[in-house]
């Protein structure tokens, strides 16, 4: 109330407190909310629209219904064994002729709880605090028993509640077309706590209750639960739970425990590992393997894990579990502390995940580098197949860089080697940038003494440029053109100016293509021409092509861009009898030809793409020589060889 005569704003009721200023977008908004309040009314939920989402969008398969089926035994039976530590913990599927049937011995339900749970969707007994911690429990959205209607036209619960031994048990009745009954158990229907579901099929759904199918998708998903499970059906009773996990067992040696690890690695992924790496990480409350592909896999595929969630399958094909450099493992966990998808298909990516992922990380490096101090003969074995996601990691962790290098391979003008042994013969290291320039030079930098690695491979440029960093005294540049020809021998000025006449054609014959001639000596003999082409003058040739092809706008634009980039060159080998021999044909046709034809020998050996005008040039030298060989061969006297 306002103090004794002072005014109540104008507009305000009498007996009200007066609302403070507000602009008038928030008065719109009060009003508006004072509008909903005064005629609030509930949403309708169309529970068959609802459940062909559940069945279209949210779960991949109608199979799930058995998964939550069981979560929800489960979680009853763990919320009694809080109030009764010596309750029986048995969970039996039952197949019946028109569905199945899932008694459990659990906390049971009131009938204040089958109104508050089972009738409300999105509603969780598991939410509750009176029901005890939530990361005790499976189910956390309240939509599980939902799911049992992608299969089924009907649902009964029968339940007691533990918790209020004096309250009657309760029948809870609902149809797929939304409509629900309750009714109060007489005495004698149910005496015991706890709970039994029962499913009638919908019509084409039959198949999801054959005794062998319920069989096979009880074991699946609920493999390592801590409470025994059983189906009975087609006139045999079936244990499906097999706990506690293999890695939570006693073995005699940790020979026989690995052995136990690839044996069940094998039997639930599908093949067997080159090794297995066990994943305890108690912080994460995380538990299980990491089991290594045989195979060389695509790091862009990523990994897919079977994560179970305290005990319950998760999915076979979870992603995001380990860092994406780890593809070459698969892992089986069992988990109490990540957060499922709302499908209970996936993993929430959240800080838990993150720290999960980044742990479980760790404790793969920390395998490789056991392995590298310990085990070197496995180390090998696996970096034969997976070299690549090694690389990968060592990228971002020098110290793992340096414990690899003596096991890492890298292409090499000394073959197939590591970047250790390498660098103790060539301090000075050359790198190439691309798989096709390193095939270019690798044999002439071979035989010149010039230590090249081939960079263009995934991760290796990358590697080979942080050398120094671990390897002190090291200089690694990069490989030019400039290089290479430095690398050769220059010729003694009075030999080439013997040949300055075939230097001087080749080289008129050449410049079309925006190459230049130089001559060295250099090994092998066998190699006549080097075809030596920089980043620049590629970039610069094809700048020129671009220009040429342009209307006058982009032409100029491309003009101005242009660069003084030096041109490709061809190295002709003075030591090679070929080029020495072509240095004496007098015919200026066949000796262009010869030219051109050793050209383009040089350029197949670059493996390089051809140019259109390389290939119309090579495939001409080609032939004329070709004609001029047989015209030699008819033109020879009889009885004497062809010059």
């Amino acid at each position: 109330m306002p103090p004794p005569g002072a005014r109540a704003p104008r507009g305000a009721r009498p007996g009200t407190r007066a609302r403070p200023s507000v602009s008038a977008a928030d008065a719109t908004i009060n009003r508006m909310s004072d509008d909903l309040a005064g005629n609030a009314r509930s949403f309708q939920v169309d529970l068959r629209g609802l459940v062909d989402l559940l069945s279209h969008h949210l779960y991949s398969s109608p199979r799930v219904y058995l998964r939550e089926l069981l979560q929800n035994a489960v979680d009853a039976v763990t919320a009694r064994r809080a109030i009764d530590p010596a309750a029986p913990t048995d969970i039996r599927i039952t197949v019946e002729e028109d569905g199945l049937r899932i008694d459990d011995p659990g906390i049971g339900l009131t009938e204040d709880d089958v109104h508050r749970f089972l009738a409300t969707i999105g509603r969780s007994s598991k939410r509750d605090d009176l029901e005890g911690a939530r990361q005790e429990f499976l189910g956390q959205f309240g939509i599980g028993l939902l799911a049992c209607f992608t299969v089924a036209e009907r649902i009964q619960v029968l339940t007691r509640s533990a918790r209020d031994p004096d309250a009657p048990g309760v029948e809870w009745s609902a149809a797929s077309d939304g409509t629900y009954a309750v009714r109060t158990l007489s005495p004698g229907e149910r005496d015991a706590p706890g709970t039994t579901v029962r499913l009638r099929a919908r019509p084409g759904a039959r198949r999801w209750f054959a005794p062998d199918l319920v069989a096979d998708l009880a074991r699946e998903f609920g493999a390592l639960l801590p409470y025994e499970v059983t189906v009975a059906g087609g006139g045999r009773v079936v244990r499906t739970t097999d706990s506690p996990p293999v890695w939570d067992r006693a073995y005699r040696s940790a020979a026989e425990r690995r052995a136990a690890l690839l044996a069940y690695g094998e039997r639930v992924l599908g093949f067997m590992a080159l090794d297995v790496v066990e994943l305890g990480v108690e912080l994460a409350g995380v538990r299980g393997a990491a089991y290594i592909l045989p195979n060389a896999t695509n790091p862009v595929a990523g990994g897919r894990h079977r994560v179970y969630l305290k005990g319950m399958l998760l999915g076979d094909a979870v992603t995001g579990l380990l860092p994406d450099w780890a593809f070459f493992a698969r892992c089986v966990i069992d988990t109490d502390t990540l957060r499922p998808t709302a499908s209970r298909e996936g993993l929430y990516e959240d800080e838990t995940l993150a720290a999960v992922r980044e742990a479980l990380g760790a404790r793969l490096r920390d395998w490789l580098t056991g392995l590298a101090a310990q085990e070197p003969g496995r180390l090998a074995a696996f970096l034969s197949v997976h070299a690549l996601g090694v690389k990968s990691l060592a990228r971002h962790d020098s110290e793992l860089f340096r414990i690899m290098l003596p096991y890492l391979p890298f292409e090499t003008t000394d073959g197939e080697t590591t970047l250790a042994e390498f660098a103790r013969k060539h301090p000075v290291i050359r790198v190439t940038s691309s798989v096709e320039e390193f095939r270019q030079v690798a044999g002439i930098a071979a035989a010149q003494g010039l230590g090249v690695v081939n960079g263009g491979y995934t991760y290796d440029g990358e590697l080979v440029a942080a050398l120094p960093g671990v390897l002190p005294g090291v200089t690694v540049e990069e490989l030019d053109a400039d290089a290479v020809a430095a690398a050769l021998d220059p010729v003694e000025p009075h030999e080439e100016l013997a040949l300055a006449a075939f230097l001087t054609a080749a080289r008129a014959a050449l410049d079309p293509l925006d190459c230049d001639v130089i001559l060295r000596a250099f090994y092998p003999a066998s190699v006549s021409a080097l075809h030596l082409d920089s980043r620049a003058a590629r970039n610069e040739r094809a700048r020129a092509e671009t220009a040429a092809e342009s209307d006058e706008l982009w032409a100029e634009i491309l003009d101005a861009l242009k660069s003084s980039a030096p041109r490709a060159q061809l190295v002709l080998n003075y030591r090679s009898p070929v080029v020495r021999r072509l240095a004496t044909i007098r015919d200026r046709t066949l000796l262009v030809t010869a030219v051109e034809a050793l050209y383009a020998q040089a350029l197949l050996m670059t493996h390089r793409p051809l140019r259109p005008k390389d290939a119309a040039l090579l495939n001409r030298a080609f032939d004329q020589l070709l004609g001029w060989a047989a015209a030699s061969v008819t033109e020879a006297p009889e009885g004497e060889e062809p010059q």
